[in-house]
């Protein structure tokens, strides 16, 4: 169980503008990246996990192009990467345990509030998600998971239109303890009434999130998870700063 602290309203609120949430996220994702960092490790732990149980690896197809001028030509397109040997089954099991990492993400959104607040962070916030309102995160996750699957199955361009609107989704389930229902309404409601800057700003996050990929793919376990920053910094935009969840004991 946890409360609110109605008398913590300090941090910072950026202006409803790509470009002021975006320079938020950037200030609030400096306060948090060592978590993002160990969320990182988490899921890429997790989908090795997966990979060695599917017998099924993710990456391997990807050595065979030497530069990204393959990118540019007839052999990358002739990679069948969706449909190797246990593509399947590694992609459902992907597909689980990324709903069921997904109020890590939830934590991170909660670490970035505190940073906010200049509030002193412990490690076990990174879980929040796990003892609060996690029926509810998963259902959220569930449904968005795949919404965003099918988005990526149409040639993957409707995923950078569709993303948007669930922009504001794990902030509410977090802060507003709302039911899975209520923040998919709540999400959609504001993005599509403000969709221009809700699509600038995440596919600027987006953008900035996979920057990681030009070093040698490692660097995305730095960059990844910016976009939740984004998510953080949107929310304070749209619907004010959050005020403190403080955890009963």
């Amino acid at each position: 169980m946890s409360e609110f602290n109605e008398f913590d309203q300090q941090g910072s609120v950026p202006e409803r503008n790509t470009g002021s949430i975006i320079s938020h996220a950037f200030e609030m994702y400096k306060g948090i990246f060592l978590y993002a960092i160990v969320v990182m490790i988490i899921c890429v732990i997790g989908d090795t996990i997966v990979q060695s149980v599917t017998d099924y690896n993710s990456w391997g197809g990807f050595r065979d192009f030497r530069s990204f001028d393959d990118f540019d030509n007839s052999s990358f397109y002739k990679y069948d990467y969706w449909n190797g040997p246990g593509a399947p089954f590694y992609y459902s099991f992907s597909f689980i345990l990324n709903v069921l990492l997904s109020p890590l993400y939830v934590g991170l959104i909660y670490i970035a509030n505190k940073y906010n607040s200049k509030i002193s962070i412990d490690f076990s916030d990174l879980f929040i998600g796990y003892r609060q309102n996690l029926v509810n995160i998963f259902i959220y996750s569930l449904i968005i998971n795949i919404i965003l699957g099918i988005s990526i199955a149409l040639c993957g361009l409707p995923f950078l239109f569709v993303f948007p609107l669930f922009l504001l989704g794990y902030p509410v389930l977090l802060f507003e303890n709302a039911t899975a229902m209520d923040a998919l309404n709540k999400t959609y409601s504001i993005a599509k009434d403000n969709y221009g800057t809700f699509l600038g700003t995440s596919l600027l996050g987006l953008l900035i999130s996979a920057a990681g990929f030009v070093l040698c793919c490692i660097g995305i376990i730095v960059t990844a998870p910016f976009i939740v920053a984004v998510m953080y910094s949107a929310y304070c935009a749209y619907l004010g700063k959050p005020r403190q969840i403080l955890l009963n004991k």
